[in-house]
């Protein structure tokens, strides 16, 4: 029996083995989709204690508690930090078979050098340790950026944000470079008219300039996705249901402007227009740019309206939806094919049974000007775990290639998140060395080790360019 979470931890082979430890164990990681806070990483934040770190603002363990039938108060209350810590660990024993599980128990033996498991018995002793070292210049976050061989991070940014964060980081010149994404989901979002309002109203102020019209809109719009560009921004990213690929006409859309800025309401077809028209105008930007854009496809989310109504957004109230993805996602593509207007694109499913759609729809969109052009990416939120990232690796396997894969991400608010790079890279080695010890691919390590180096880190310095 292989003891939990050893050295050769989901490595099931001797070849295995060896891809890992001589191959891809001590790769970089380049994290191009986060959600990490930019104003911690230029405060060089020191964290107190373990739970402002590891529990604030992750949904996934407030998911587990909650299931597991521990009140609010401990979660997102007004507990003590201790206390909600405690409930928390309390909770990890019945994670059995989740990945919060593997994850929990890889940060603290990656980060802490702790390898006693967590539970309601450890709480308070690891609690205590882990503590005291975040509170000392080595775990300041830049530090643990560096602990993890962290070669550069995207975070993910609303136009209306001034980058002040990523200014001053590069100001203070921190090697690792720390750039912007642009997210304007807010900005194609017309299901609240009052707060779509408040967004445009937000947009004139932060571009210094009068929006009037939806050509004032998509000129300030513009003059935000310059500056991104200015600041060293190369990536934009969307959240969305779905791909939206209405037919429309400028002059339609500028009537349901029009309708919006008089506080109108506007009808399903009109919304669909509006939200085609503007992920179209961003394409057309983010081609001229040269940017890698992003679609993270099929969320349902604030499905609880009251914990969402007394929480916001992001803690823990999202589902996978199941919506249809193929006709309108190859429309947009095409569209933008044809008219030579189409960047590199990674496209993101949270639906499993999305999987060979979108690994087959990259293909018909990969044209030779770039290797890979047209990315399906790692599995996203629900599908980040073994099983998930597994089938997404097959399947890409099957119907692509998996050689010019960019590999994995975080798409993690927490600093202690790095160990699931760790993880996917364990995998990847896994599949490869079984598949040679079975005689399915000739043993030829050095080049599978190549491949694997590729996915785990040089693919993405290439497709990215940084």
């Amino acid at each position: 029996m292989k003891a939990f979470l050893d050295e050769n931890f989901l490595l099931t082979n001797k070849t295995a083995e060896t891809l890992y430890h001589d191959y891809a164990k001590d790769m970089p990681v380049i994290d191009y989709h986060c959600h990490l806070p930019p104003a911690h990483i230029a405060a060089d934040t020191k964290f107190e204690n373990l739970t402002q770190i590891w529990l604030y603002g992750d949904h996934y363990k407030w998911r587990a508690m909650r299931a597991n039938g521990i009140d609010e108060s401990y979660i997102t209350g007004d507990k003590s930090d201790k206390e909600k810590f405690i409930q928390w660990a309390a909770t990890v024993p019945y994670t059995l078979r989740n990945p919060l599980y593997h994850w929990t128990h890889l940060e603290l033996q990656r980060y802490f050098g702790i390898h006693e498991i967590l539970n309601a018995e450890s709480a308070e002793r690891i609690y205590d340790a882990c503590s005291e070292k975040l509170r000392t210049a080595d775990y300041s976050v830049r530090n643990l950026l560096r602990k993890m061989k962290v070669h550069t991070v995207c975070t993910t940014d609303d136009p209306t944000d001034n980058l002040e964060f990523h200014q001053q980081i590069k100001t203070d010149g921190f090697e690792i470079p720390i750039l912007p994404a642009f997210r304007p989901d807010a900005a194609m979002n017309p299901d609240n008219t009052d707060a779509f309002n408040n967004y445009v109203n937000l947009l004139e102020k932060t571009a210094d300039r009068g929006i009037d019209d939806y050509k004032s809109y998509i000129k300030a719009l513009k003059s935000r996705h310059d500056f991104f560009a200015e600041n060293g921004c190369s990536v934009s990213d969307h959240g969305l249901e779905q791909v939206y690929a209405e037919d429309y006409t400028e002059k339609k859309v500028k009537q349901i402007f029009e309708k919006l800025r008089d506080g109108k309401n506007i009808h399903h077809e009109e919304k669909l227009m509006f939200r085609s028209a503007m992920l179209e105008q961003f394409a057309q930007w983010d081609h001229e740019r040269g940017w890698v854009q992003q679609y993270h496809l099929g969320a349902i989310r604030n499905n609880n309206s009251r914990m969402s109504g007394k929480l916001g957004a992001d803690t823990g109230w999202d589902s996978i939806g199941d919506f249809s993805q193929g006709k309108a996602l190859a429309k947009f593509l095409n569209k933008l094919d044809k008219e030579n207007k189409l960047t590199k694109t990674i496209i993101y499913n949270l639906n499993p049974a999305d999987n060979e759609l979108m690994a087959t729809m990259i293909g018909n969109f990969n044209d030779g000007s770039v290797a890979g052009k047209i990315q399906w990416g790692s599995a996203w939120w629900f599908l980040d775990q073994k099983d998930g990232m597994t089938k997404q690796i097959n399947a890409l396997s099957n119907m692509g290639l998996l050689s010019k894969f960019v590999g994995m991400l975080t798409d993690s608010r927490s600093f202690l998140s790095y160990p699931r790079h760790e993880y996917f890279r364990r995998l990847l080695c896994n599949l490869f060395g079984g598949e040679i010890e079975n005689g399915e691919l000739p043993n030829d390590v050095s080049w599978t080790g190549k491949i694997i180096q590729d996915i785990c880190f040089n693919n993405a310095k290439e497709y990215f360019s940084w």
